[in-house]
């Protein structure tokens, strides 16, 4: 982050957390929050709203467990920016929207896009932190790690495989994307 501010380390480390919990103690967490008797989930139910057991529910884990690949993809990318390009685009009339979108989203752009590649190769094979919040409702919430065990129960090896074989190449494809994403910047801003 490039500004200092009071309770920025415990920022920093609520941030690191799913880094340092294991995952099923981060799903039996979010479950226990976001569940209908929960914390949160409890003000939602006023609403009529279900996140636990829902893809919604599915999505914050996600998030959850994906949140610092970005936040620290992204941190030394902000601290490194130059302020001074920032200030000379205001002397020279520009809004903040304009300065941000032309000149801060550029130069971090590379970086973003390589944080949730990261996260989203993560989420596709996460297990541990999905698998209590998800509730493995046929057709609604289930995920595909568990359903390579719930195949491989069955001793159905064909469909187990074809599932992880699936995995393997979306996961294989964002990592390509990652390369491509950094030989990209590299070649963008070492011409620069």
């Amino acid at each position: 982050m490039r500004y200092r501010f009071p309770g920025r380390r415990l920022f920093d480390a609520f941030i690191d957390l799913p880094f340092a919990l294991p995952t099923a103690v981060a799903g039996i967490a979010l479950t226990a929050i976001y569940a209908p008797n929960g914390w949160v989930g409890s003000i939602a139910a006023v609403f009529g709203w279900r996140i636990a057991y829902t893809p919604v529910g599915i999505l914050i884990a996600l998030t959850f467990i994906g949140l610092p690949f970005v936040v620290r993809t992204l941190q030394p990318v902000l601290e490194d920016l130059d302020r001074e390009v920032e200030e000379a685009a205001a002397t020279l009339g520009a809004t903040r929207f304009q300065t941000v979108t032309r000149i801060v989203v550029p130069a971090i752009l590379p970086a973003l896009l390589t944080g949730f590649t990261l996260a989203l190769a993560r989420a596709i094979g996460e297990y541990g932190s999905v698998i209590f919040i998800a509730g493995n409702i046929p057709y609604v919430s289930e995920i595909a790690p568990l359903l390579i065990i719930i195949k491989l129960t069955e001793y159905n090896y064909a469909a187990a495989t074809a599932i992880a074989m699936i995995m393997l190449l979306i996961s294989f494809a964002l990592l390509l994307a990652i390369n491509l994403i950094q030989g990209w910047s590299r070649r963008r801003f070492s011409r620069g």
